[in-house]
C-alpha cells in the first residue's frame, strides 16, 4: 500500500476514535447502574482546593476526557496533513510519522492496560499504518 494511503487510514482511525471517545465518555454520569451512581455521586460532589481552584474529582475526570479527544482529534489532523505532504519534505514527514506512531503505540498500549479492547485495537492498528508508511516512503522519496 501507498504511505499516503496508510497515513490516511490511520487519520480515519483515529478521528473515529476521537469522535467515539467524545461521545462515550461525555455520558459517563448516566449510568443506571446504583453502585456506579453511588460512585458518581462521590466524584461530583465534594469540591477541594487545587492549584488556586476548586474542582471535584468529576471535574478533573471530564477534563482529561475532554483533553484526549482533544489530542486524538489532532494526532488525526497531524497525519491527514502529513499525509498530503509526503513529498514536499519526505524527511519532515518521516520524522512526524515516526513520532507519531510510536505515540499512538504507547497510547494503545496505555488503553490495553486502562480500558478496553476496542480503543487499543483502533490506536494499535493506526500505529501500525504509521510505521508500514515509512519503507514507502523512502521508496518515495529516493525515487525523487
Amino acid at each position: 500500500m501507498k504511505p499516503k494511503l496508510l497515513l490516511r487510514i490511520a487519520a480515519v482511525l483515529i478521528f473515529i476514535h476521537g469522535a467515539l471517545h467524545t461521545v462515550g465518555f461525555s455520558q459517563w454520569k448516566q449510568d443506571p447502574d446504583p453502585a456506579k451512581q453511588e460512585l458518581i455521586k462521590l466524584m461530583t460532589g465534594r469540591k477541594f482546593p487545587f492549584m488556586g481552584t476548586s474542582r471535584n474529582v468529576g471535574n478533573y475526570y471530564d477534563g482529561f476526557g475532554y483533553a484526549s479527544s482533544i489530542a486524538l482529534i489532532l494526532i488525526a489532523v497531524l497525519l491527514w496533513i502529513v499525509s498530503g505532504e509526503l513529498s514536499a519534505n519526505p524527511t519532515l514527514a518521516k520524522k512526524v510519522i515516526v513520532v507519531i506512531s510510536f505515540a499512538l503505540l504507547f497510547w494503545a498500549t496505555d488503553e490495553a492496560i486502562y480500558f478496553f479492547p476496542f480503543a487499543a485495537g483502533l490506536s494499535f492498528v493506526a500505529s501500525l499504518c504509521g510505521f508500514a508508511s515509512l519503507p514507502g516512503l523512502g521508496k518515495q522519496s529516493a525515487s525523487q
